[in-house]
Formats: C-alpha cells, sequence, structure tokens
C-alpha cells in the first residue's frame, strides 16, 4: 500500500513530532510511505477568508505532489476535509477528483482501510479526547450528539486499544474550542471564551492529557492551558498510539 503522507504547514512548523509520530504509525502497519518534500501549505486559510481563488497554485502543486499514491493521510481533520472538499485543479481535474475520494485523516485510515483492531502501546494516564469540528462534522469521525443514533468515535476506539490509558467522560463531548482558523483571529475573544469553557471540562474531570485529531484545536487549548500554568498537556493521538 503506498501512502502519501500530507503533513500540515502549522505541524511542521510547530510539532514536527506528530508528523513523525503518525510515519512511525503507517510504517508499524505495513504502509510503503512517501513523502513530497515539496508540499505546501494545502490553501485553506485563503480558502476560509473568502480568497479560495488565491489558492489556485497551491491546488495544482497539492495534485502534482500527491497524484501518484494510492492513499494520502494526513493528521489534520481540518486540513483533510479541505481538500476532500475543495480541492481541484483545472489542468487536471480528474487527478484532483481522484484525490478527494483517496485523503484520509489518520484516526479513520487506520480504523476504516487499515482496519487496526489491536495497538501495541502503553499510556498509564487519564486522557480527555477533544472531538473537532471538522472531524467530527465534516468527516464524520464520531457521531454527534445532538442525533439519535448509535455513538461512536474512531478516534476513541482507537485509544481504548491503548494499555493503561483511562479514556474520561466529558460534560461536552463534542462542544467547539473555539480555534475555527481565521476565527480566533477575527473574533478572538469568543474564541478565548470557548477554549476556556472547553479546556474546564476537561479540568473538571482531572485529566493528565488533552489528546484529538487536529492539532491546530490542541494548540488553541495548549495556549490557554499555559497562560494558567496548568500541568495538563495535550498530546495528538499519533503521539499517544505510538507510545511503545
Amino acid at each position: 500500500m503506498n501512502v502519501g503522507l500530507f503533513i500540515p504547514c502549522y505541524v511542521d512548523q510547530f510539532y514536527p513530532g506528530v508528523a513523525i509520530a503518525t510515519l512511525q504509525l503507517l510504517e508499524k502497519y505495513g504502509c510503503k510511505v512517501g513523502y513530497p518534500a515539496g508540499q505546501t501549505c494545502c490553501g485553506q486559510p485563503m480558502a476560509n477568508s473568502g480568497y479560495e481563488h488565491l489558492a489556485d497554485s497551491c491546488n495544482t502543486l497539492f495534485v502534482k505532489n500527491f497524484a501518484e499514491f494510492d492513499y494520502i493521510v494526513c493528521p489534520s481533520g481540518s486540513c483533510t476535509l479541505h481538500i476532500k472538499e475543495h480541492l481541484h485543479d483545472n489542468a487536471s481535474p480528474a487527478e484532483a477528483k481522484s484525490i478527494r475520494s483517496r485523503i484520509y485523516e489518520l484516526s479513520e485510515f487506520m480504523t476504516d482501510i487499515l482496519k487496526v483492531e489491536s495497538i501495541s502501546s502503553r499510556f498509564p494516564y487519564k486522557v480527555g479526547l477533544h472531538q473537532s469540528c471538522h472531524g467530527q462534522r465534516g468527516l464524520y469521525i464520531s457521531q454527534m450528539s445532538e442525533l439519535v443514533a448509535e455513538p461512536f468515535s474512531k478516534p476513541g476506539k482507537l485509544l481504548q486499544m491503548v494499555e493503561g490509558l483511562e479514556l474520561v467522560s466529558l460534560g461536552r463531548s463534542d462542544e467547539c474550542c473555539g480555534f475555527g482558523g481565521t476565527f480566533c483571529v477575527a473574533e478572538e475573544a469568543v474564541s478565548v471564551k470557548m477554549g476556556k469553557d472547553r479546556v474546564d471540562d476537561h479540568l473538571k474531570n482531572k485529566v493528565d492529557v488533552i489528546t484529538g485529531a487536529d492539532m491546530s484545536c490542541l494548540m488553541h487549548m495548549e495556549g490557554i492551558l499555559k497562560r494558567q500554568k496548568s500541568n495538563v498537556r495535550v498530546m495528538h493521538i499519533a503521539e499517544i498510539l505510538t507510545q511503545w
């Protein structure tokens, strides 16, 4: 299985350990992983700000970098969803359409494609799982609480396989953290209040670590935790799953 590793620019710049952990996981489960060194931002910030037409070169480059892979895997639900819903390239429309059907967020790739049923990982801590909005409501990697339907969580399923890990139940399991990309810049006061509320839910449940499938959400909460001088850490799910 030939997998292209798509690493969001903010992960590359601020959390390279998440990229390394993602690579280790994919290789552990038998994937042949390639990393196109010329990859750049997927163009989501421009699209979210109403300037998607300025992201044409990002789209063209993405198609050029990832067209030949069987699958594309990304440790970010947000960036994955952007590619899945918005990637287009007038010069190569068929290739862009094909990529949109072959890109996966890491936890959904592990559960849906690799069919992982056991993980040789140990992490003896209380963990709170943050269900990011793009992952939950866009990629459907977990059930939305307002629906009268059987609950599920693909990241949660993987975490429950980890030896010693206690996955706590939160008061509001799918509440937004307030990051929202450019939203936290344009509406910083609202964003911070939402982030504090989300962090408080985890703190009330006495977690040691907050995890999730989107490092952008975790970065937002990490800033709040640091300003509160909290000892609670944030870790991407890939970093926990590689604690062997």
